[in-house]
């Protein structure tokens, strides 16, 4: 029987869980069945039911009524349509980074953090790394509703750069988000949101080919 780390039962559960799907190791199309889940972990139905409707909120499963969850199969469209949300909001973002003053530190952490990544790390550690910058960007607004906004995102950010595996290049990322960080250091805004749209548009452009429409 697989076991769970000692915090709440729920919250291991989804951790556990949501490191599978970003891992690989339920992959694009699998199902979760709560019997089953409560049958491998030794906890009940309902608990199941609830760690994995948290999933679904995060948009790593989706659930149809009367049937299990799974892991989507992201198409194109999917990520098409998850960057028409992203790139405005993000280009945004920057922009009040700049009038609040100097970016936060924790962007220049994740810059330097995601250089150093590993070669052979999980591919989800890389694009966990990744996400960090944009996540301290958006985080440094001290905007709740952004932040809010930014993580019921996130999961599908991340699923989607992990079915889509290495089409990106760790070089390319990591170099263009130290561009971006060194137009934030150097207050030009102008400078800062084109670059922020040309990376979010690179992304989308490479993401969206290595899908099936």
């Amino acid at each position: 029987m697989s076991t769970l780390r000692t915090i709440s039962v729920v919250d291991a559960l989804v951790d556990t869980l949501r490191a599978r799907v970003l891992d690989g190791h339920l992959a694009p199309g699998a199902v979760l069945v709560e019997a089953d889940i409560a049958a491998e972990f030794g906890i009940s139905r309902p608990t199941a039911r609830t760690a994995i409707t948290q999933l679904v909120h995060e948009g790593l499963l989706r659930r149809q009524p009367h049937k299990s969850a799974h892991v989507p199969v992201l198409s194109r469209a999917d990520v098409e349509d998850l960057f028409l949300v992203r790139i405005p909001l993000e280009v945004g973002v920057v922009g009040a980074v700049v009038a609040q003053g100097a970016p936060p530190a924790g962007a220049g952490a994740a810059v330097a953090a995601l250089s150093a990544v590993p070669d052979d790390a999980p591919h989800s550690v890389f694009v966990d790394a990744d996400l960090d910058f944009h996540r301290a960007l958006v985080g440094s607004v001290a905007s709740p509703r952004l932040s809010r906004l930014y993580a019921a995102l996130s999961g599908e950010i991340h699923l989607s750069m992990v079915q889509s595996r290495y089409v990106l290049g760790r070089d390319r990322i990591a170099e263009e988000h130290r561009q971006v960080l060194e137009a934030l250091e150097a207050g030009d805004v102008a400078l800062a949101e084109e670059r922020m749209r040309a990376h979010l548009e690179g992304a989308r452009e490479a993401l969206a080919a290595s899908l099936e429409t």
